[in-house]
């Protein structure tokens, strides 16, 4: 019933969208992307999309994944748009200080921020979203080959960085 209001152009309608779908959102572009303002910016230009384009939306009842690939695309758009000898850089720098660190504890965002781009996308959409390897192939565009080799090599790499987690607490004998 929103979608419909919202494709008349009802703005209260789309308010009550955004407002039930923003966290997901947010949460699905902060871990797509590792930064929370980014993030924030990103979600923001989802949900103006979304207000442009939802009259192209036929069926009501796919409006979350019509979102969803709206947010995929968003992101990689953001991607293609910036310099990614900067993203090598932050990514050198985060293994580094995770490096200098190794007896601190990191949680997921920071472990996924390590990864590079395509891989946490991979990652974020297997399992925060349980997309399925022929989904995420629609979805980013990538070979389906590689989708799984990201998936496996980004889940060993954030097994190897959480490896604390895994260890039974107070072992020491």
């Amino acid at each position: 019933m929103l979608v419909g209001l919202s494709r008349t152009g009802d703005r209260d309608a789309f308010a009550e969208l955004v407002s039930r779908r923003q966290t997901w959102i947010r949460n699905l572009m902060r871990r797509s992307c590792g930064n929370a303002d980014l993030a924030d910016d990103l979600s923001q230009q989802v949900f103006m999309q979304a207000w442009r384009s939802i009259d192209q939306l036929l069926d009501a009842e796919r409006f979350a994944p019509w979102l969803k690939r709206l947010a995929i695309n968003t992101w990689l758009q953001h991607r293609r748009r910036n310099d990614p000898l900067e993203a090598a850089e932050e990514h050198s720098e985060a293994a580094i200080a995770q490096q200098d660190a190794p007896g601190i504890a990191m949680d997921l965002d920071r472990a996924l921020a390590t990864l590079p781009d395509d891989v946490r996308l991979c990652i974020v959409l297997s399992y925060h979203e349980r997309m399925t390897h022929a989904e995420i192939e629609d979805f980013t565009g990538l070979p389906l080959g590689t989708v799984k080799s990201h998936i496996r090599r980004g889940t060993q790499k954030l097994q190897e960085l959480l490896v604390a987690y895994l260890e039974p607490q107070g072992s020491e004998a």
